[in-house]
């Protein structure tokens, strides 16, 4: 007997009854080519390099590093480090697809920078904190080559070209929480990172939540890239048994979370977009983090939607679209270039 759906995300993922999981795109077939892997190149391409390096032979945690080409008489010169944690509702895609590609390889030009992005688990067969802790893994094993620069081997270019202690944590929609899940395990007491500095966090219209539906979710329009379908479905398979959106992954600013008061954080910019359907609830976040008095800005893109700089189709053809995306990547690098 063929196993059967039991439940199901509109396009982009078919649970079954076996317990298998197929994330093959089913949507309208034009816009497929965002979510398709791009192939490693060791070659630069428009000034970027790409590859891929499994961090932990045991777990098989891989990550996807972006290299700059270097700028004429800048052979030498450190580059701030982007520790990228891909969106998707913790259950879909990879820092292989497309729409990363295009976005990321922007930024390394832009910037100037180098960007390690890890495969993350996916729930539901990894439900959270799964994810966090790959994340967080990460992020260790850039303390850890820092620590051994001279054993770097296949990623001696990368350990050659980074300035460890310049490490922006940055991530798109629940990327964005699991920026804030690092962003407070690196500032732990019980944390040890010898050679890594963490100097600012960039979460990208993080999938701040409630349990009780924000006016901004029953109001604003629903976007491809973000649905209240796509809400509810992905975190209900992502979450842990018997977990609301009241948990502190989903919810760090409530009362379920440890006061942000408490914490120690690095510098944030908080990226929204005015017409995100969780806008309410991600400047709820912004309140919070500055009534605890933490260093926290603020970037809003004037009539974007949620993650709208994923979508190359209307970065193509729709100039204001185009105009906010240059807007996005030109607030990242100012404040890299002042923290």
């Amino acid at each position: 007997m063929s196993p059967r759906v039991v439940d199901e995300v509109s396009g982009w993922l078919r649970r079954y009854d076996d317990g298998s999981v197929d994330r093959a795109w089913t949507g309208p077939p034009e816009v497929k080519f965002m979510s398709d892997p791009v192939p490693p190149h060791k070659h630069f391409v428009d000034g970027v390099s790409t590859h891929d390096v499994t961090i932990d032979p045991t777990s098989g945690l891989r990550v996807r590093v972006y290299l700059p080409e270097p700028r004429p008489g800048e052979q030498d010169k450190k580059l701030p480090v982007f520790l990228h944690l891909h969106g998707g509702g913790f259950c879909i895609s990879q820092p292989d697809w497309f729409m990363y590609y295009n976005t990321y390889t922007n930024l390394v030009r832009s910037a100037g920078a180098v960007v390690v992005s890890p495969y993350l688990r996916l729930a539901p067969e990894h439900p959270l904190p799964a994810a966090c802790d790959d994340a967080f893994s990460a992020l260790l094993w850039l303390d850890s080559l820092a620590a051994n620069q001279n054993e770097a081997g296949s990623c001696s270019l990368l350990s050659s070209r980074a300035d460890f202690q310049r490490v922006f944590l940055i991530g798109d929609s629940s990327g964005g929480n699991l920026v804030h899940q690092v962003a407070l395990r690196s500032g732990s007491a019980a944390t040890e990172l010898g050679q890594v500095k963490v100097a600012g966090a960039i979460p990208i219209h993080p999938g701040f939540l409630r349990s009780t539906r924000s006016r901004s979710e029953m109001e604003q329009p629903e976007s491809p890239l973000l649905t209240l379908e796509m809400v509810d479905k992905f975190l209900g398979m992502a979450l842990p048994v018997g977990a609301t959106k009241d948990h502190p992954i989903t919810c760090p600013m409530g009362p379920d979370a440890p006061p942000l008061d408490g914490t120690k954080l690095p510098p944030y910019l908080l990226v929204v977009a005015e017409k995100d359907l969780v806008k309410d609830t991600e400047m709820e976040f912004h309140e919070a983090m500055k009534a605890a008095g933490k260093d926290v800005e603020l970037l809003i893109n004037a009539g974007m939607g949620h993650s709208f700089y994923l979508n190359k189709i209307a970065l193509d053809l729709d100039p204001p679209t185009g105009i906010e995306f240059a807007k996005l990547i030109e607030g990242i690098v100012k404040f890299v270039d002042n923290h």
